[in-house]
């Protein structure tokens, strides 16, 4: 329930601590649903690059290490840095994809550098992206968030099935595991309640994951071997090097990773029902996502963003608080030390991982639904600029490939479906609600406040 304006000593759910045992079972359950996004991002960074293995246990440690510091910056929000939100911060992703092309084409150091320079640059331009935020109204975020969910529902499907080509591609087994998940969720958030049904999708992860085991899916050898702990190593390419036209197509992804922080942000504030100044609280997320992106540069890490993933567990758990999400930031942070634990982890079966990831990503796609239900599509311009945005958003995403005979820096950009989306939606927007007339209240009004938002009523 939203907080009572006329109770200013209430504490609004998202800030509300909880018993020390429950916040770490509920940080746990984030954990376990995002861990395979950096271990396989430092998994492909492995095998793209060929890298050591000596150097990919580094790059896995600092991986945990920093999407734990990026949570808690994120949930924490210290001085001027983070939304004081529910967030984790993870790499992989369009960033990780450019931080390969650059290393590829002019080796490691400079990939680095240009990890340092892009997070140096994102602190430069914040001023004047968030006066551009007004260009970005329900309608846009809306029509960006449902783009999001479609992308991450996609990406959970592919940890089921593995990509399409490859050696046994959708094979029964895994499709069972990962349906068999789905349907335990289910029915623990039927039979269950209080706490137990919060934590239905941490219970249907292990309920898979012992149903893979008992059809000899898990092989937990690999869990009890190597060191017992590992301190991430330094600038592990070396000294970085500076090039800004390398660092080129990076930096202009920075501008749709902003973009993308603003419908997180919101969405976010939205799924815990927490009114916000988005002026305010964009910046505040932008920050994170920067600071934390140049620390991670300087273990040889990609970009870090804010990961959209664990809203949709805020949702299907009804649990707001904010210290959930620094939790799982502490429990990461131990991860990036304890490597047998990060390696317990990674032998968690990916199609029972990705079945619980199909079902908390595609909540995230039903709150973009929600959000663009309240833009008023019934005006003409708001549904030709959603459904231009949705077309061109989605076509990378469904039709991979489609932009495979452009240049390499260009084909990189038009890939990320959220950033096309995203930014055809506030052109449309400017186009047909500030150009030549008066804004419309259809897609127009600048949001100041998330939707829902009660301020000035």
């Amino acid at each position: 329930m939203p907080v009572s304006p006329d109770d200013p000593g209430a504490v609004h759910p998202v800030d509300e601590s909880r018993p020390l045992g429950r916040i770490l079972l509920f940080g746990v359950q984030h954990v376990l649903v995002m861990a395979a996004t950096p271990i396989s991002a430092i998994f492909l960074m492995s095998a793209t690059l060929r890298l050591s293995p000596g150097i990919t246990v580094d790059l896995l440690s600092a991986a945990l290490l920093l999407s734990g510091i990026g949570s808690l910056v994120q949930s924490l929000g210290p001085w001027k840095f983070g939304p004081r939100l529910p967030f984790v911060m993870l790499p992989g992703g369009a960033p990780l994809i450019l931080f390969l092309s650059i290393a590829q084409q002019h080796g490691l150091r400079t990939a680095t550098g240009a990890v340092l320079l892009t997070a140096v640059f994102a602190f430069l331009v914040l001023p004047l992206f968030a006066r551009l935020l007004r260009f970005f109204p329900p309608l846009v975020i809306g029509t960006m968030i449902v783009i999001v969910g479609v992308n991450l529902v996609k990406v959970g499907a592919l940890l089921v099935t593995g990509q399409p080509g490859t050696p046994g591609f959708a094979d029964p087994v895994r499709l069972g595991m990962a349906f068999a998940t789905i349907a335990l969720i289910v029915v623990f958030t039927r039979l269950l309640r209080g706490i137990l049904r919060q934590l239905a999708v941490l219970l249907g992860l292990a309920a898979g994951t012992a149903l893979a085991f008992a059809l000899g899916q898990v092989h937990p050898g690999a869990a009890l071997s190597g060191q017992l702990v590992g301190v991430p190593r330094p600038l592990p390419f070396g000294a970085p090097v500076f090039d800004v036209l390398a660092s080129l197509p990076l930096m202009l992804y920075s501008l749709a990773s902003m973009a993308e922080a603003t419908g997180q942000t919101v969405i976010n504030a939205e799924a815990v029902g927490k009114d916000i100044d988005v002026r305010t609280e964009v910046p505040r997320t932008v920050r994170g996502d920067a600071l934390t992106s140049l620390l991670g540069g300087c273990f040889g890490l990609p970009l870090m963003v804010t990961s959209g993933e664990n809203i949709g567990i805020v949702r299907v758990t009804g649990v707001r608080s904010r210290y959930v999400t620094a939790a799982a930031g502490v429990v990461l942070v131990a991860l990036g030390f304890l490597t047998p634990v990060a390696r317990t982890i990674s032998v968690m079966p990916s199609a029972v991982v990705g079945g619980a990831a199909m079902v908390v990503f595609a909540v995230i796609t039903v709150l973009g639904v929600q959000m663009l239900a309240r833009a008023r599509l019934e005006d003409h311009t708001a549904t030709v600029t959603c459904a231009v945005a949705l077309a061109l958003g989605l076509l990378p995403i469904l039709v991979p490939g489609v932009y495979a005979g452009f240049p390499s820096d260009v084909r990189i950009l038009l890939e990320s479906g959220v950033a096309v989306g995203a930014f055809v939606a506030a052109v449309l927007n400017v186009v047909f609600h500030h150009l030549g007339r008066r804004a419309a209240n259809t897609g127009a009004a600048v949001p100041t406040e998330a939707p829902g938002s009660t301020a000035g009523v």
